[in-house]
């Protein structure tokens, strides 16, 4: 299913972060739903991926990377609206850069391992 929020043809959208006009079909993902440059998204799917059922339409921020058991890797993505988490596949063309400092996130981070240890 193309994007349909806002004005266009519905082959491309406009990233919500950087504001670059970003084509639908990505490699490696059949559902596109975010900028391959900033990694931001619109909270726009409900369920389903692909379905467009969400009310909300707010800003989603990467905020971390999962992987799944296969070893492909997921972007997370927070809503900055309703807080709501998503997990979205890497497409093949995502900047490498933003994808690595988001995996490296948390080392940067010297107390991350205290609080985690804490919290179990």
């Amino acid at each position: 299913m193309r994007h349909r929020t806002g004005a266009g043809s519905g082959d491309a959208f406009r990233c919500v972060g950087c504001r670059l006009g970003v084509p639908v079909v990505a490699p490696g993902t059949a559902h596109r739903n975010h900028c391959p440059s900033c990694l931001a998204s619109r909270h726009v799917d409900g369920r389903v991926p692909g379905d467009r059922a969400s009310p909300c339409g707010g800003r989603m921020v990467a905020v971390s990377l999962s992987t799944r058991p296969d070893g492909e890797w997921q972007l997370v993505h927070q809503c900055t609206a309703c807080g709501v988490l998503k997990l979205n596949r890497v497409a093949g063309d995502d900047n490498a850069l933003a994808l690595v400092r988001l995996a490296v996130r948390p080392l940067a981070d010297r107390g991350l391992g205290r609080r985690a240890l804490r919290e179990l």
